[in-house]
């Protein structure tokens, strides 16, 4: 049975800096979802919380168009079909993902939605995690893109996040040397003793660059979530013919772009957007790791709709401790 309401996050005007209360309105709306012949109405389950989301709501030129005044702000997310139309390719009990949208209720395209099949030691939350769109985005980036070798020494920055994580774990089952950077030491202590990485680094104390010299000396491949000051510093550690791969990272007056040159090094940057008829062959390799064990994972779960939209302020404090989502409702399987 279908409530008489659905309830949506509303984008009402762009941040000057933060979210704040002025930004979103939670607003209840008649429930009027009824999907069309190829499409799925969908209960909303889990939500993600990316970084991504931030840059969605400034007014400025991205790979994705900004948001504007009115529209529901966007999500990826799990949930389980309730009504399916004969040509939506989904049928009612799927458990879904796609990008449902900040709302408890959604109506999508079946092609939109990829079916949940779960595989040996997983769960349906990985499908926002080592199974969604952070797993595979650290395989493009590692895999596709970086093409990381055993022996080589490979750094990621913003190590201990969603898709760093991730990252981490996939260079280090091809044999590399891993070295990450994280903004404190529990999350330091966590990529040393959870995910295996050879030195973590906390980019916030006075020693941080005295200290990723000492250990790391220069690297054959960074995997950067930040850029910023730790970019431009890294620029400085390149090897000859070093690879940088931009994932995610802020505006900065960079410096060191002089020692691209020197080093014949390469900069690229890369998304999902992308990947196209790769994403399932990625998906099903990430499987097997899953189904093997070495993937290690953790998730920071929000509790409500209400604590979504300045949920995702956390991601720029450093106050989450693992790939943060929101729960909406129990899963109905």
């Amino acid at each position: 049975m279908t409530p008489s309401t659905y309830t949506h996050v509303v984008f009402a005007e762009r941040p000057k800096g933060a979210i704040d209360a002025s930004t979103f309105s939670i607003v209840d709306a008649p429930f009027d979802l009824k999907p069309a012949d190829d499409e799925a109405l969908v209960k909303v389950e889990y939500l993600s919380l990316d970084p991504a989301m931030r840059i969605w709501l400034d007014e400025t030129r991205t790979y994705m168009h900004p948001i504007a005044a009115g529209d529901t702000m966007g999500a990826i997310g799990l949930g389980t079909v309730i009504e399916a139309g004969s040509n939506s390719g989904v049928s009612v009990g799927d458990q879904v993902s796609g990008m449902v949208g900040m709302k408890n209720y959604s109506v999508l395209k079946g092609k939109d939605l990829t079916k949940i099949v779960l595989p040996e030691n997983a769960q349906t939350l990985d499908f926002l995690g080592p199974l969604g769109h952070p797993g595979l985005t650290a395989y493009q980036g590692i895999i596709d893109v970086g093409n990381v070798k055993a022996g080589e020494a490979v750094v990621v920055s913003g190590a201990a996040g969603a898709v760093g994580s991730m990252a981490c774990i996939l260079a280090k089952d091809k044999g590399a040397k891993v070295y990450g950077t994280a903004g404190s030491d529990e999350k330091c202590r966590y990529l040393e003793q959870e995910i295996g990485v050879v030195k973590a680094f906390n980019y916030k104390s006075p020693t941080f660059q005295e200290d990723f010299i000492r250990e790391v000396g220069t690297f054959n491949l960074l995997f950067d979530n930040v850029g910023g000051e730790f970019l431009d510093f890294a620029l400085t550690r390149m090897s000859l013919h070093a690879r940088v791969l931009c994932c995610d990272g802020e505006s900065y007056a960079y410096k060191n772009l002089p020692e691209v040159l020197s080093k014949r090094a390469k900069i690229e940057g890369f998304s999902l957007l992308e990947y196209g008829d790769r994403t399932e062959a990625a998906r099903k390799v990430l499987a097997e790791k899953v189904a093997q064990g070495i993937v290690k994972y953790r998730y920071h779960i929000l509790d409500g709709l209400k604590e979504a939209p300045l949920g995702i302020n956390m991601l720029f404090r450093g106050e989450n401790r693992g790939k943060l989502c929101v729960v909406l409702s129990v899963p109905s399987l």
